[in-house]
Formats: structure tokens, sequence, C-alpha cells
């Protein structure tokens, strides 16, 4: 079973399903994590963002993957070309490196065959993103697009930010969030849409245990009609 889980930055879409895969015993692929591993090795080879042509060179040799620990559906390294980038990924630097690096429509054919690939090695797979329920799994049994009011979304980014030590405050989180929200819904290449066939759940005043919850009776209530079909 594929669980696809879209939405904009900072809708909660990581966390979401991350908590979703322990619960429910699924493998998880947080292809974000891909795109800004990419952008990563764009930015330290120093590479034109707005140069199609090289980004669509580098996805098409870059290797991106991930260290597990044990049994854990939770990478704890991502790697690309078998570097370590998992506290670069996260950067305010790549923050707005990976938007221009994503919308490319080569890297993005790239990226969407490595992630097929990750999620067919796994019988039962969540993956959030911004295009996996319209383009990476168009069959996706389950398929949700997690939305937020953009101050909830910038106040949420904020926190994390601190969190991390990135010293953004919020008025500039919250304008780096409508620059992306409007860059990935416009891009030619697989633009931020909902599927037709998706649930919209906007999770402004949830808890994350109560979207979990949300999605995990869908999974539940998908898995009768399957095995009862």
């Amino acid at each position: 079973m594929i669980v696809a889980i879209d939405g904009p930055a900072a809708s909660g879409k990581s966390t979401v399903a991350r908590a979703l895969a322990e619960r429910l015993h699924l493998a998880y692929l947080d292809t974000g994590a891909m795109y800004r591993a990419l952008a990563v090795e764009a930015v330290s080879r120093g590479l034109d963002l707005s140069d199609a042509d090289a980004l669509t060179a580098l996805a098409g040799e870059a290797a991106v993957s991930f260290e597990h620990e044990g049994d854990s559906p939770f990478p704890t390294k991502v790697l690309v070309n078998g570097r370590d980038v998992t506290r670069e990924i996260r950067t305010p630097e790549i923050d707005k490196a990976v938007s221009p690096v994503s919308a490319v429509p080569g890297v993005r054919a790239a990226m969407v065959r490595q992630q097929r690939r990750i999620a067919s090695e796994v019988p039962d797979t969540v993956l959030e993103g911004r295009d996996i329920g319209t383009v990476v799994f168009p069959d996706a049994e389950v398929k949700l697009y997690l939305t937020a009011s953009a101050e909830e979304r910038a106040r949420r980014r904020t926190i994390d930010m601190e969190n991390r030590g990135a010293g953004m405050t919020y008025d500039e989180v919250h304008k780096d969030l409508l620059r992306r929200d409007a860059h990935d819904s416009s891009r030619e290449a697989s633009p931020m849409t909902q599927a037709a066939d998706a649930i919209a759940l906007d999770t402004s005043g949830m808890s994350i245990d109560e979207v979990v919850g949300y999605i995990a009776a869908l999974v539940a209530a998908r898995r009768s009609q399957t095995l009862g079909g």
C-alpha cells in the first residue's frame, strides 16, 4: 500500500508521515530530503541554479540514499553519492536553493525514478512531498493533501528554525514560505497541486495525533475494502 501525503511547505507533511509510519509500521520515504540532498550537491559544486542542463546532468548521476539503524523506518542519515548531508539539507541556504533545483523537469524525472525504485523495495510505504499523489504515485491507495494557513505554517517553521539554531525571524520565514508557495505552484514540471482524488485536510487547528489518527482511519478503511473486495 502506498500512502501519499502532499502539501505546501510547513504544512506538517514530514511530521505526520513519520508519526503515521511509526504507528502503522510502514516504511517512510522523505522525498523532500532527496531534493534537498541534490540541492546541497549543486551548491557545493558551485552550479548555477538557473542552469537547467547542469542540474539535470547532476540529477542523472547523483545517487541519493538513506541509512537506517536496525528496523527503524526513519533514516538516520541522508547521503548523496555516499556523502553524508543530513545536517546540510536543513540550512536556510538550502531552503532557498531547493525550489529552483526541484523545478527543473529533468531533475524531477530523475528523482521520481529513484523514489519509485526505493518505494518498490518494501510492501507498504508512506511518502510525502508536493507531487506524490499526482505524479510519483498517481495510483496510490490513500492520498492526502495537507494544508494550513500561511501564518500557522510560518509559526511552525520559525519554531523549527529556532530549535535548529537558525536565525530567521517570523517575518522572514513567512515571506520565504509565500515565495516557495508561488514558485512550487507555478513551476512547469509537476507543479504543486491537489490530486483530484486526494482528501484535503486543513491542519491549522489540529494536533499531530489528531491528523495521524484521521489518516490511520483512512488506511484501515482502505485495507478493509481491499480485503473485502
